[in-house]
């Protein structure tokens, strides 16, 4: 008896779970078979488009047949079999060699020339269907991208709400993933490290399984959750429509942190309060921690600095006598917080001038897109110039809507102001922190650099401690024979090269509560602005 396979697909795996087609296109091909007594040994069912090629079990049948183990194949319709032409060649390869080609829905003689031409011309009828409906479908997706609307699955951290809808933010994975990018920022993390601290907090995939690493890595590499959608196959980048989860500027740190990441050791904790925080000035290299007599010093070990050294301890209570002297006592605070209330006031006028002139850079932003896209299709530059410009069009327009969410939203100068509080309470508690981890941080987050020459020491203030002070610098010597002992005064056997500063005990004044208050609503960045543009006059 001949022998016959038999073959069945359906386009999407989804249309084989849930549709009927397979089910109908079986009983189609068995009413066949048993019409015309054909034999069939063996079923194919692929749930795969016919568009492309390399269909897996198409091929697996396409070599048995040709091998000879059947005498011919059964199939529901030319299209089930092929809808690109080069697996229609290779079918009419295989009628060419005798193999039997039956189709249950329509009545060919394949063999005669009259029923292989209406065959060819239904193959290709197939064929140019495939290439419209792609166009259709790309037509879709690149319209609801102009949109704004994300066409695929919500990365983690977002919320699939339909079609046509936009992706919201989970209220549960979301600030995991902000976490995530924080995290990843401060550049204490590896991947590795970062999978681990995230699943301990409970951050798991939308199936509830563990993340690992490439998520990690793909999450944080991807532009989504700043608000731009990217497409990777093409290269195009749109505006989206969903609430973004970080910022640019924290994503661009981390991408800064990846491209060049830092050597992270989680085997051991760090002892030493201000490991990596101290430079010496003459060879610039970094001191090293290390205990002797059960005391803690930092040492510079190289040759034409020998003798370089301090204790721990002494240098946190210098940095604790220092700052007593600013007399940051309860009644300043609140002198700096009317006037952080004052200064809110008389900052309106200005968020509406800066909300006036961001919206006008906004609008020329647009209008760039605009003859930029013209441009494109006026084909006056390539696509290749087209798509990074309009990206870099669209990040300057997300900086420029996040700069007008934070001057519009008061809570801004709340939380600078709510920040420089827990500062300046934090170091006034200083001397009483026993975790070295908890010490080192809290320096870290106040001061920007520490450098030593021979027993002098000079420690720079970071923002926004440094508003406080009239320099932002102050000078130490270690009681070494021969060399300077106090703040302010030098003997003859010392050979500091650096300049004095100031150490008198600040007297406050409406005037310097009204500095400093300005200073902390502006924020660090617009404040480095202003001190550039001094110095340059």
């Amino acid at each position: 008896m001949r022998k016959y396979y038999a073959y069945i697909r359906v386009s999407t795996q989804r249309q084989g779970e849930k549709g009927s087609s397979l089910q109908e296109q079986r009983a189609a091909i068995e009413t066949f078979a048993k019409r015309e007594k054909l034999n069939i040994v063996e079923w194919f069912e692929e749930r795969e488009t016919a568009a492309k090629q390399g269909r897996t079990l198409f091929q697996k049948m396409f070599r048995a047949l040709k091998r000879g183990r059947a005498h011919g194949v059964i199939m529901h319709k030319i299209d089930r079999g092929a809808r690109n032409l080069r697996d229609w060649s290779d079918l009419g390869m295989l009628i060419d060699q005798g193999i039997e080609m039956h189709f249950a829905n329509e009545n060919l003689d394949l063999n005669s020339r009259g029923g292989r031409l209406s065959a060819d011309i239904q193959a290709v009828v197939a064929a140019d269907y495939i290439r419209n409906l792609r166009e259709e479908v790309l037509k879709g997706l690149y319209g609801r991208l102009k949109q704004g609307f994300y066409p695929r699955r919500a990365p983690l951290g977002y919320l699939d709400n339909g079609p046509g809808q936009r992706k919201t933010i989970c209220p549960y994975r979301g600030p995991l993933v902000r976490t995530a990018f924080e995290l990843y920022a401060t550049g204490n993390y590896s991947l590795e490290s970062l999978r681990d601290a995230l699943t301990e907090l409970g951050l798991s995939t939308r199936s509830d399984r563990p993340i690992t690493v490439s998520n990690v890595a793909v999450m944080l590499h991807n532009p989504f959750y700043y608000g731009l959608i990217h497409v990777k196959k093409t290269g195009e980048t749109f505006l989206g429509n969903h609430d973004p989860l970080v910022s640019k500027a924290l994503f661009e740190r981390v991408q800064e942190v990846r491209r060049k990441p830092i050597k992270v050791k989680t085997a051991k904790r760090c002892s030493y309060v201000l490991q990596r925080m101290m430079r010496c000035l003459r060879c610039e290299r970094v001191l090293t921690g290390e205990t002797q007599k059960r005391k803690k010093y930092y040492r510079c070990h190289s040759r034409s600095c020998h003798g370089t050294s301090f204790r721990e301890d002494t240098i946190l209570q210098a940095v604790v006598n220092f700052f007593q002297t600013a007399s940051i006592d309860n009644p300043i605070l609140k002198l700096i917080s009317e006037m952080l209330e004052i200064m809110k006031t008389d900052l309106q006028q200005s968020v509406e001038d800066m909300t006036k002139s961001l919206t006008f850079s906004l609008k020329k932003l647009k209008d760039r897109e605009e003859r930029l896209t013209d441009a494109y299709l006026d084909r006056v530059i390539d696509r290749e110039t087209y798509m990074a410009r309009k990206e870099s069009l669209l990040n300057e327009q997300i900086e420029i809507e996040e700069q007008m969410q934070g001057i519009q939203e008061n809570s801004l100068y709340d939380q600078r102001a709510q920040e420089f509080y827990q500062l300046i309470e934090s170091l006034k508690k200083l001397p009483n922190l026993k975790i070295p981890d908890e010490i080192r941080n809290l320096l870290k987050r106040a001061i920007s650099n520490i450098s030593v020459y021979g027993k002098c020491i000079e420690i720079t203030w970071d923002f926004p401690v440094r508003t406080i002070f009239s320099v932002p610098n102050f000078l130490y010597s270690g009681a070494h024979k021969g060399q300077c002992r106090t703040f302010t005064s030098h003997e003859s056997g010392c050979n500091c090269k650096i300049p004095q500063s100031n150490t008198e005990k600040i007297i406050w004044s409406k005037e310097r509560a009204h500095a400093v208050a300005r200073a902390v609503l502006m924020g660090k960045e617009e404040c480095e602005r202003e001190e550039e543009k001094y110095r340059e006059m």
